[in-house]
């Protein structure tokens, strides 16, 4: 029943009203009661002002003196009763002792309560000359102010009520107006619209939301755009081993291929079944990065001989491709914490990205160099290298291979995004630029910590 927005305000609204009644009763019952009480005490000290001018040329020790009695009882009248003191006596019993002292002694005594014959009274005495002559006067205090505060509150309750029930609904309408298009917007969203805009008008949370939308939706449909064009690459770059082995297959099937041409025909199936089953591990190991399940087990390296022992790895493969592996490392260990396995895949991949571009007799540089809070190996060719606008977009999804497909050899275009994921997982940063060699530099940057 609650579980909508408008119900949810039109309760919060009542209830904010019936508390602001509340609180008013809590605050205006004793301002009431206040206000009344001094109503009374003045109304009381003006009735004996006027009996005081009324008395003072008539007073004296005779009792009974038939203007007096007529005050008296016009007063009675009014529910106030009147005593008389004279010579320090009152005319009945009643009075607190210390007030018939004090008009016996000349002095007055202000509108207060005061216990007279068993009840509370209100009470005023005012002395008339100085011979303890004077009179008190008494009435009951002000009685039912809290039945009447009380009694006009409900009406203020009700009225409360119902305008929280009025501007409740009324303000949930306009408060939920923004998160229905939102919500619409979202729901288009899903289904696959990419064409969503919202205007960013209204309060500042509205138009901060409808931006965040837009941003979602922009951004949607850039990832969306790469991801096409991803598939479309990685698609062309399984086709082409596809079409090779099927080719071959199909020719031995054949029996087109001659007996000495099976041996390189298998070979060359070898290769592009090694390329498929590559391409495939750097699809995996790029699906489990960025589900982020991918293991990574951090331990002290040393970076410079784990980097000797990559190039004395690499050395062969190199010079058959009569390039020049040159090594820059220091002289001393440069230990760093991180994951050496995956630390060799992003080398392995630089270097194999290298490998694919850069001209015979052309420099290969595997170098690593050490700060004072830092450690960066380099992977540096002679190759064809990078444009500004390359570097800009080099570690995105196929980006590269899309841009310089059939301008010169390119591949898969993972390699340099599955470095960029990786070195981000081991808290290290991957940079991209030129070589001082004239082609390429990937530098690969580790804080140097060790083990806690």
């Amino acid at each position: 029943m609650l579980r909508s927005l408008a119900a949810r305000t039109a309760l919060v609204t009542c209830v904010v009203a019936v508390m602001s009644v509340v609180v008013t009763a809590a605050v205006g019952a004793p301002l009431a009661l206040s206000r009344d009480n001094k109503a009374a005490q003045q109304r009381l000290e003006d009735d004996a002002t006027l009996l005081t001018v009324t008395l003072r040329p008539r007073f004296n020790t005779v009792r009974n003196q038939a203007d007096e009695e007529a005050v008296v009882k016009q007063l009675a009248a009014k529910n106030i009763d009147v005593y008389l003191i004279r010579a320090g006596v009152a005319d009945r019993a009643g009075l607190p002792p210390a007030v018939v002292k004090a008009i016996a002694a000349g002095n007055g005594v202000k509108a207060r309560r005061f216990m007279v014959d068993g009840r509370m009274r209100m009470l005023v005495g005012r002395a008339i000359g100085k011979d303890g002559n004077g009179f008190v006067v008494t009435e009951p205090p002000p009685s039912g102010t809290l039945a009447r505060f009380f009694g006009q509150l409900w009406i203020a309750l009700l009225a409360g009520l119902a305008a929280g029930l009025i501007a409740g609904p009324l303000l949930a309408r306009r408060i939920s107006r923004p998160i229905r298009t939102v919500a619409a917007a979202a729901k288009r969203l899903s289904d696959g619209d990419r064409t969503v805009k919202l205007s960013p008008d209204g309060p500042a949370e509205v138009a901060e939301l409808a931006h965040a939308v837009n941003g979602l939706t922009a951004a949607l449909a850039t990832s969306e755009g790469r991801e096409r064009e991803f598939l479309l690459s990685v698609s062309h770059e399984l086709r082409t081993p596809l079409t090779t082995i099927r080719g071959y297959a199909e020719a031995l099937a054949d029996g087109v291929v001659a007996t000495d041409g099976a041996q390189r025909a298998g070979r060359t199936v070898l290769d592009e079944a090694e390329r498929l089953d590559r391409l495939i591990a750097d699809l995996l190991v790029l699906a489990r990065l960025e589900a982020a399940d991918l293991p990574i087990e951090m331990v002290e390296v040393d970076l410079c001989a784990l980097l000797a022992t990559t190039a004395e790895a690499w050395g062969g493969r190199v010079a058959g491709a009569g390039l020049v592996l040159r090594t820059e490392l220091p002289p001393f260990a440069v230990p760093v914490v991180t994951d050496p396995g995956r630390i060799r895949q992003i080398v392995d991949g630089l270097l194999e990205n290298a490998l694919r571009v850069v001209p015979a007799q052309a420099p290969l540089v595997l170098a690593l160099y050490t700060g004072p809070s830092a450690a960066w190996l380099e992977v540096r060719d002679g190759g064809p290298g990078f444009t500004d606008e390359d570097l800009a977009v080099a570690f995105e999804r196929g980006a590269l291979s899309k841009r310089y497909q059939g301008i010169r050899k390119v591949g898969s275009g993972l390699g340099l995004a599955l470095a960029a994921r990786l070195s981000r997982r081991l808290g290290a940063r991957i940079d991209a630029g030129h070589a001082p060699e004239g082609g390429a530099r990937f530098t690969v940057t580790f804080p140097l910590r060790t083990v806690s």
